[in-house]
């Protein structure tokens, strides 16, 4: 499971003190992954504009891939080919209109999660996009002055409220909060998470088949 590390897993400092983060170490490689545990995060920013496709994401290429570590080895490549190298954990992607278009392919979002993307912020997103993030745990905000954040601001971010401060600039910006059941999905780590946990709620279920 990608949300949740094995017993045994050695922790990593997070600069993110909201969020709980921790390494796997697998196949030779250190497997990241941020999980939100309060409302607000901050996070340097990298900016997108309009019409983000799932191409631009990951290349189709990739699509043989389900890892999201070895995915966001090749996120935004042909258009940021920095990305891959420079993300850090914690880090935000703020874009403008229908980011996320193109196919409905989850391993768009499968690569931002594995690259440690905290938030994304857009205009507008593609709704299958949009839903496919919410079910593998990555928060998704719509915000209609996303186009004043400058890419490497560093914001912070209210899942709850939907308020975005730009500490760099000193403004505040208001985002559409996401309803309480969504929420709830993104603080899980994702739906299978979350419907893990409502069944174990249920006389562990779960645990004894």
């Amino acid at each position: 499971d990608a949300n949740q590390p094995p017993p045994d897993a050695p922790d990593f400092q997070s600069e993110c003190g909201s969020a709980e983060a921790f390494s796997v170490i697998g196949n030779g490689r250190i497997y990241k992954y941020l999980k939100l545990l309060d409302t607000t995060m901050s996070g340097n920013v990298w900016k997108f504009g309009d019409d983000i496709d799932t191409d631009a994401i990951i290349p189709g290429r990739y699509l043989v891939i389900n890892d999201p570590v070895l995915l966001a080895e090749h996120a935004f490549e042909g258009v940021r080919p920095e990305f891959a190298k420079h993300v850090k954990t914690g880090d935000i992607i703020v874009a403008g209109n229908n980011f996320g278009c193109g196919s409905s392919r989850e391993h768009a979002p499968l690569a931002l999660k594995g690259a440690g993307i905290s938030y994304i912020i857009g205009k507008s997103f593609a709704r299958i996009f949009f839903r496919n993030a919410i079910n593998i745990g990555l928060a998704v905000l719509e915000c209609a002055d996303a186009d004043k954040i400058r890419d490497a601001d560093e914001i912070e971010v209210n899942i709850n409220t939907g308020a975005i401060i730009n500490k760099t600039l000193n403004e505040t910006y208001h985002a559409m909060p996401l309803p309480d059941f969504l929420q709830t999905i993104v603080e899980c780590g994702g739906l299978i998470e979350y419907a893990r946990q409502l069944v174990s709620k249920k006389g562990n279920i779960y645990d004894t088949v």
